[in-house]
């Protein structure tokens, strides 16, 4: 596992100084954990949803490369900012739907969408209302907002949060608790 994770970071220092095969040695080896996160987003979207799982991680991919500024940290900071593609994707998605239908079938998200210790996908189908409280959230507290988007979209674990943000464990599991307290209290509001 080490082994592929210094590998990871040797082809993602190659993308950072502008090797173009970097980019085609990167998505074989990461191709089956954006797979597996696009299709957690996608298990809970509707069945007549017009977006793959495979289609989503071929857009994130394409878009996270067109990106020249971003200064890659490791495998966890690209599948971070790989789960933040896929949500934009989707909401951009949901909003283009959403605009076609003038707000019809939007529904209220419950409490029991945040009961468990990280979010529950099936959220998925409520995307608008959760991206305007992580739009919320970030204007109130940004490390909170980047919380919950390792959290809930990529599905990293505290201790992976925690090493990516530079923090302690401890904390990590503290504000997450805040965090969910806030969500919570918010997306009932929806």
């Amino acid at each position: 596992m080490a082994e592929a994770k210094d590998e990871i970071t040797k082809i993602l220092k190659g993308l950072n100084s502008g090797d173009t095969k970097a980019a085609n040695e990167l998505f074989p080896i990461l191709y089956d954990e954006l797979k597996d996160m696009a299709g957690k987003y996608m298990h809970f979207e509707n069945n007549n949803h017009t977006l793959q799982a495979t289609s989503l991680v071929h857009e994130a991919y394409l878009k996270l490369l067109d990106q020249d500024k971003v200064d890659w940290k490791g495998r966890t900071h690209f599948l971070a900012v790989s789960a933040q593609a896929m949500r934009r994707l989707l909401v951009d998605h949901a909003r283009t739907k959403s605009r076609k239908k003038r707000g019809g079938d939007q529904k209220k998200v419950g409490v029991e969408v945040i009961e468990w210790s990280v979010l529950d996908p099936e959220i998925g189908e409520h995307v608008l209302a959760v991206d305007e409280a992580l739009k919320k959230l970030t204007e109130l507290n940004p490390l909170h907002a980047k919380i919950v988007e390792m959290r809930f979209f990529t599905g990293m674990t505290v201790q992976e949060v925690a090493d990516e943000l530079g923090v302690s464990k401890r904390k990590v599991e503290s504000e997450w608790t805040m965090i969910k307290a806030w969500l919570r209290k918010e997306l009932n509001n929806f």
